[in-house]
């Protein structure tokens, strides 16, 4: 898990790609961050200055690991991106996106996706 205080910025900016890829709104990246509409505006105006909750911190930790997974997964890159999108058969899912679950809005949400993709990969 990211940890370090200098490590907001970078990871802000991952975050960013990672959601630029998936085509998140604005609304669904800051649920996803776990942020108040006012802090998501600031970091987004000026990553470098922003200085992330453990809480925010986690979640970044674990939306990295669910898209790395799904680039071990999925080695097409439109499809790994994609995968968040489409509805999913698994009881986890319950025939919703991945995505819908990730944006319930809690850490754990974030957790039961990785540890459901980290299971496919053997892990």
């Amino acid at each position: 898990m990211l940890s370090d205080a200098g490590a907001s910025g970078p990871a802000l900016r991952t975050f960013k790609r990672i959601a630029d890829r998936w085509k998140l709104t604005s609304g669904q990246r800051q649920v996803l961050l776990g942020l108040p509409r006012s802090t998501f505006f600031k970091v987004v105006r000026d990553p470098s200055a922003a200085r992330l909750s453990r809480d925010t911190l986690e979640r970044l930790s674990y939306i990295f690991g669910i898209y790395g997974a799904l680039q071990i997964l999925l080695p097409r890159k439109e499809a790994a991106d994609a995968w968040v999108h489409m509805p999913n058969d698994h009881e986890l899912f319950k025939g919703h996106a991945p995505l819908d679950v990730m944006l319930a809005g809690k850490v754990s949400d974030l957790f039961v996706v990785r540890r459901y993709l980290d299971g496919e990969r053997g892990w």
